[in-house]
């Protein structure tokens, strides 16, 4: 492999926002671990990317699983510069009411949970690395500023993603670790597809919503990611421009 001096990990990296923020980060010079549940969008991604790509097939609700996967990273680099908290999963539309357990802890696993594990063992490895430090990026959502209709369980996750991402970076200033979040709205992505035949409103309408291109995503954590460590967003909202977010409902 050809080795970068700078290693960024992007879970959920084989589609959508993560497989374009992988691919943005490569050409900005980074070597780029890609964490994912299956193994050939991956793989296809590492051969888009060259040299200095690797594949890790990860479930990073699982603890046991992030555990290799940071193992690996230590093992075949010996450091991790970005971490960007990417992989996530919804369920479908459904009334606080009507809400199943077993889908509401399906996304807390992966959208809070997977977060976190991954967060620490980046945090511990960002601790111990020479020289130390190191960034943390976690993908939040316009969910966690404005929910929409029939989305307990994904915005309760990212509601919790913005304490977490507080909470690192609070308690990784004494190691040189930043920790920012990007909040997305309506990047053109296969999740978002939905959009573009009509989403439930406020105001119980459906409408079509505007999306924006997912290479802006790209640009925005490339930008988080290479800021030098005295300086940290700590919050950005990247959005389509006409979405109905600002003043929604």
């Amino acid at each position: 492999m050809k080795v970068s001096e700078k290693v960024a990990l992007v879970t959920g990296a084989g589609s959508g926002i993560g497989r374009a923020c992988a691919t943005a980060l490569a050409e900005a010079g980074y070597s780029i671990v890609l964490a994912g549940r299956r193994h050939e969008p991956l793989q296809q991604v590492a051969g888009e990317i060259g040299p200095g790509a690797l594949p890790v097939v990860t479930d990073v609700s699982d603890s046991r699983s992030v555990h290799e996967l940071f193992t690996r990273i230590e093992s075949d680099f010996g450091r991790l510069d970005v971490l960007f908290n990417n992989a996530g999963i919804n369920m479908p539309g459904a009334s606080l009411g009507d809400v199943d357990e077993e889908q509401w802890r399906a996304v807390v696993d992966v959208n809070l949970t997977g977060t976190f594990l991954c967060t620490k063992a980046a945090f511990n490895l960002m601790k111990r690395q020479s020289p130390r430090g190191g960034r943390i990026i976690n993908n939040g959502s316009i969910s966690a500023q404005s929910p929409r209709p029939g989305s307990a369980a994904y915005t309760a996750t990212k509601h919790a993603i913005t304490g977490l991402t507080k909470s690192t970076s609070l308690d990784g200033r004494p190691y040189d670790i930043a920790c920012g979040q990007v909040d997305i709205g309506n990047a053109a992505t296969d999740m978002a597809a939905q959009m573009q035949r009509g989403v439930p409103q406020a105001n119980g309408t459906i409408a079509v919503e505007p999306v924006m291109a997912v290479d802006e995503v790209a640009r925005a954590v490339v930008f988080m990611a290479g800021l030098p460590p005295e300086s940290n967003v700590q919050f950005m909202t990247i959005m389509a421009t006409k979405m109905p977010f600002i003043g929604r409902g």
